[in-house]
């Protein structure tokens, strides 16, 4: 049955409006979930700046937590009433890549980058024009109808759907960066630039791995003084003291996490390495921005730069796992969802964001 949802749309030239839109039935592969939460997250700010250049008209969201109440015909792994969190990044579990153990690398994924794999969409406006979908999920609405591709099962178990929304991007990332891409040594010194959603991630995924020191940058400084819950050692306070300098002081880090999306940064990240040190960029930054380094220091110092897309996840092994360190008292959700919101209220949850004025906010939906 087609159903009808609120959801937060960007239109080229106009501020983000929530509207009333309509969800079409599930197709072959496909299903459809009422959407209790969904994280704002800093990708879906980006596109409605252009950083990322999704068309518009666009629904926004991602990062979701909700229940199937629809399953399309040959359709298999999910029913009615399964809680699922939604993946924004499509693998297939057939190519080469995710037989390989490296479905965040899967060669399907420009195929539903603002559409469903077949090239549709199954929203549209009040008018009957096609919306296209953010990453294909468009989660920022009450309903859904995506690829089955882009959900993973999970069984909550006492976690709060908020809590559980933000595991499917800026948890998975951040800590999937750590343990999954970096594969951080106990013992290790980590930095970590950027304290948004998936900056704190990488500060937790350090403090499991078992790093001796976790020195964490940002310019905000309520974002610096709640590190240290996360697993934070150090702090510091990039609009005040010369980073590269204060750490290079300290001799180094072994890994640092670049998590905003600034080539700058990326190039500072550098700079902080000890010998034998690797930066992993995670934050998406502008396509034409390019780091600057010297490459010989690489081949004498033994230096490394690597890329981490979603965590270098394999979500239905990764996901449930974070669930359950969750549930054992090992990693901090509730403490991230520093302010929840309603649908009405997304245009302010994206107002706060790009603030700074939370850890994390989430659009909380009724029933």
């Amino acid at each position: 049955m087609m159903r009808t949802a609120r959801a937060v749309v960007h239109r080229k030239g106009r501020p983000l409006a929530v509207e009333t839109i309509t969800v079409a039935p599930p197709r072959r592969g496909e299903i459809t979930i009422r959407i209790a939460a969904c994280g704002v997250c800093h990708s879906d700010l980006s596109a409605t700046t252009g950083t990322i250049g999704l068309p518009p008209p666009i629904v926004l969201g991602h990062e979701g937590a909700g229940t199937v109440v629809d399953v399309g015909p040959e359709t298999s792994g999910f029913a009615v009433g399964d809680t699922v969190l939604t993946s924004f990044v499509r693998m297939c579990g057939k190519c080469a890549a995710c037989t390989s153990g490296h479905p965040a690398r899967c060669e399907h994924l420009s195929e539903a980058l603002y559409t469903l794999p077949d090239g549709s969409v199954r929203t549209h406006d009040a008018s009957g024009e096609p919306l296209n979908v953010f990453c294909g999920v468009g989660a920022m609405a009450e309903y859904v109808t995506l690829h089955a591709d882009n959900a993973i099962k999970v069984d909550l178990g006492g976690v709060p759907m908020p809590s559980a929304a933000i595991v499917s991007c800026a948890v998975m990332t951040g800590v999937g960066a750590v343990t999954n891409t970096a594969r951080v040594d106990p013992g290790s010194r980590v930095a970590v630039f950027g304290l948004g959603g998936v900056g704190l991630s990488a500060v937790q995924g350090a403090h499991l791995a078992g790093a001796a020191s976790i020195i964490a940058i940002d310019t905000n400084a309520d974002k610096l003084a709640q590190a240290r819950q996360f697993g934070a050692t150090e702090t510091i306070n990039a609009s005040e003291e010369d980073v590269v300098k204060a750490i290079r002081s300290r001799g180094g880090v072994d890994y640092a996490f670049e998590c905003v999306g600034s080539a700058a940064l990326t190039g500072a990240a550098y700079k902080c390495l000890a010998r034998g040190g690797t930066v992993v960029v995670v934050g998406l930054a502008p396509t034409r921005d390019e780091a600057c380094f010297r490459p010989a220091s690489m081949a004498l110092d033994e230096r490394g730069i690597r890329g981490s897309n979603y965590g270098s996840a394999r979500p239905q092994k990764d996901i449930p796992a974070l669930l359950a360190l969750y549930r054992g008292g090992r990693l901090k959700l509730d403490e991230m969802v520093t302010r929840t919101y309603t649908i009405d209220q997304g245009p302010q949850a994206f107002e706060d964001l790009q603030a700074g004025r939370n850890l994390r906010g989430v659009i909380v939906f009724d029933g």
